[in-house]
């Protein structure tokens, strides 16, 4: 494996990002590399990106350890790990700097590097850490191996909920009075937070956001690997609550590891038409219905665990990474304005396969707090929809429809 200067100026194409998870032991790992090996091998500029600590070395049959830089290992692929260790000790020790006065006041002693260990939850930051250097990359495609599904999703859905608590922690609007902050403590007698507080504060808000927006962006897909069977088949139905609420667009459903359906040998035929009725109903139940199909794409089973770029090439013609959609990019969640007919504006989000006793939703202030299963998220309102009061909700046809009621103390209102 050699080393080689990743890219740095951004392409002039639509760049491309592939977020690969799945339930654990599905073979998320070897999908996202023949994903990145299919991709480079199209010409595409490509990083692979894992969150597994041990990197994608081995699938890939390099002799080394994939390192945190971008690497590359083929002529137009570069791997890259996450290292939770390394992030944790960085961080903490610039912390250890900037409150250097505040500590020796103190008397305070100081930490080596050598003697930090990771928190638990740093793994989840170190990846959004990683995502954000990867976005200024200037890559064709990046592709992503995430943690197992719940943990990808948590990870997807914290730039937004952390830009969120920053906002009402430190909001901007107090930042700038930061000049007056010393003749109000002087005339108050009222300490002040630290200016590298905000300071801090800012310089977080603006990597999420650049996270955010990686993740949000229209040419950023969910690819989702499973084995077909029974086990597999629920833990999709869960996550395809959190992927519809958190706005996360699936490019492929892999049913990794498919038998093949002409052997001889009776107890594999059996295995294999067990996995050919899950695929049917896979088909049936993501590739119709309400909401974005999901495309699904057998992955034949090797007869061995893929090893190598020759492993990884033979499953790579089911795995390439399609442009970016032409056509423009739609909200998935909608406003309807129906004043004229209703006297109402409903606001339209679909939830396929979402039961009613499963959805919650409550109003607070600007915002909605919306329930799906076991995922939450807190949306800001339209400013349209901050003028309105909340009159009723109904789940149709895995569409939430929530109906809003223009407010006349707060409406504009017409000659």
């Amino acid at each position: 494996m050699t080393e080689s200067a990743a890219p740095t100026a951004r392409t002039t194409r639509t760049p491309r990002t592939v977020l690969v998870t799945g339930p654990g032991g599905a073979g998320r790992t070897t999908v996202a590399a023949a994903t990145a090996l299919a991709a480079a091998r199209r010409g595409d500029r490509t990083l692979l990106l894992s969150a597994d600590p041990a990197g994608p070395g081995a699938v890939l049959g390099t002799s080394a350890a994939v390192a945190v830089e971008p690497t590359e290992v083929t002529p137009g692929l570069w791997a890259a790990r996450v290292d939770p260790a390394d992030y944790f000790r960085t961080e903490f020790l610039a912390l250890q700097d900037r409150a250097a006065t505040a500590l020796d006041m103190l008397g305070a002693r100081r930490l080596d590097g050598e003697e930090l260990t990771e928190l638990p939850g740093a793994e989840q930051f170190a990846l959004l850490q990683a995502l954000r250097r990867a976005s200024a990359g200037g890559w064709d495609v990046l592709v992503v191996d995430l943690p197992p599904l719940r943990d990808a999703l948590s990870v997807l859905a914290l730039p937004e909920r952390l830009r969120r608590l920053l906002g009402r922690l430190l909001p901007a609007e107090r930042q700038a009075a930061r000049a007056l902050r010393p003749m109000i403590a002087q005339l108050a007698g009222v300490p002040m937070p630290a200016g590298w507080l905000y300071g801090a504060a800012a310089r977080r808000d603006e990597e999420l956001a650049a996270v955010q927006a990686l993740i949000e962006a229209p040419a950023t897909t969910v690819r989702l690997v499973a084995e077909p069977g029974p086990a597999a088949g629920d833990a999709l139905r869960v996550a395809r609550d959190g992927l519809s609420l958190y706005g996360l667009r699936v490019d492929a459903l892999v049913a990794n590891k498919v038998l093949p359906t002409d052997s001889s040998d009776a107890w594999l035929a059996t295995l294999a038409a067990q996995q050919q009725k899950c695929l049917d109903e896979w088909s049936q139940e993501y590739g119709s219905g309400s909401g974005p199909a999901w495309p699904l794409r057998a992955v034949r089973h090797l007869g061995r665990d893929p090893r190598g770029r020759d492993d990884l090439a033979d499953l790579g013609p089911d795995l390439e990474v399609e442009g970016p959609d032409p056509e423009p990019y739609r909200d998935p969640w909608w406003v309807e304005d129906l004043r004229e007919e209703d006297g109402l504006l409903v606001w339209s989000l679909p939830l396929p396969g979402a039961v009613k006793s499963d959805v919650g939703l409550v109003r607070r202030g600007d915002e909605l707090l919306l329930t799906v299963g076991p995922f939450h998220r807190i949306v800001p309102l339209a400013a349209a929809l901050r003028r309105c009061t909340v009159s009723g909700a109904a789940l149709t046809d895995g569409v939430l429809k929530v109906r809003f009621t223009p407010d006349p103390g707060l409406w504009p209102r017409t000659p």
